[in-house]
């Protein structure tokens, strides 16, 4: 797999967590709230530390695909960020997307998730730009 900086793949997963709290917490938390259709109590009642937990494993698996992806091919600083981002505009929005139709989600909540997806990723290849 090559060689892995685990300080920045670390790194890169609390950038993205980081990501996620803002978007979810302060910036879109009622406007995604309501689209998602979850009441207070029902937000509540989740087992939040797994689903945090379970949340930060995935974000992991993430970063440790993302830096082996920019370890193995060389990219340049450019590069990295085009990766960071290309990843989650084209594959992972679009994936979300595939899911949000079947599911009848709003184009609303499919923007909201798409845009943390998009906005997370890019704060992990910043962060693996410092480890270069």
């Amino acid at each position: 797999m090559g060689e892995i900086n685990w300080l920045a793949v670390l790194l890169g997963t609390l950038a993205f967590f980081a990501v996620g709290a803002l978007w979810y917490g302060v910036l879109f938390a009622k406007a995604w709230q309501k689209a998602a259709g979850l009441s207070d109590e029902k937000i509540r009642s989740g087992n939040l530390p797994l689903i945090f937990g379970l949340t930060f494993l995935a974000e992991l698996v993430i970063a440790l695909t993302l830096w082996h992806g920019i370890a193995r091919s060389g990219a340049s600083d450019r590069a990295v960020m085009m990766m960071a981002i290309g990843f989650g505009a084209t594959v992972m929005a679009p994936a979300l997307g595939i899911n949000y139709l079947y599911l009848r989600k709003t184009l609303r909540h499919f923007l909201i998730d798409a845009g943390h997806f998009i906005v997370g990723m890019a704060a992990m290849g910043g962060v693996f730009l410092l480890f270069r």
